[in-house]
């Protein structure tokens, strides 16, 4: 399922400017940290992380930096859900137009029903540029961070919750 061409045709519906990198398929946060042309003193790759309550009644992506280390019991209490968990991998083309491996805040487009609560890791507003992979791990998007939250996230009917985690 390669739904790329969807996002970046919605990005430019939006007038968002964004940079287009093509490359290898980067399966993990760390391959994705080496992609050619990218100005990483002001970009970040975010780490998305797609999870459910214990019922798989609510769902959640949450985006972290990409060092920082992802621990369920924080981002729960956070959030304010008793037990977080991933979610199923076979939910994610139905809820974000997205297969395993590419998870991306873009992929919110697809989202209409908005069953999705998205969670952000404060560390990220530090950051100018953000880098999302739009729908497929063989292309990256870099856009402002200031079009992701203030343009992106507001047409596609998505308020994200803010998170203040702390680097242990």
């Amino acid at each position: 399922m390669d739904r790329s061409e969807d996002i970046l045709q919605y990005l430019r519906r939006l007038n968002i400017p964004y940079v287009l990198y093509e490359h290898e398929p980067k399966e993990t946060i760390e391959a994705c940290q080496h992609i050619e042309g990218v100005d990483w003193t002001q970009a970040a790759m975010c780490k998305n992380v797609f999870l459910t309550n214990r019922q798989e009644t609510a769902f959640y992506l949450v985006l972290l930096r990409h060092d920082r280390a992802f621990r369920t019991a924080v981002v729960s209490k956070l959030l304010g859900v008793s037990r977080l968990s991933f979610a199923k991998s076979e939910l994610l083309p139905d809820m974000l137009g997205l297969e395993a491996g590419a998870v991306s805040p873009l992929g919110l487009v697809f989202d209409t029903e908005h069953r999705i609560q998205l969670g952000i890791d404060s560390a990220l507003l530090n950051f100018p540029r953000l880098l999302f992979h739009p729908g497929v791990n063989h292309r990256s998007v870099e856009l402002a961070a200031d079009d992701f939250f203030h343009r992106f996230l507001p047409a596609c009917g998505h308020q994200p919750q803010k998170l203040s985690l702390s680097d242990d």
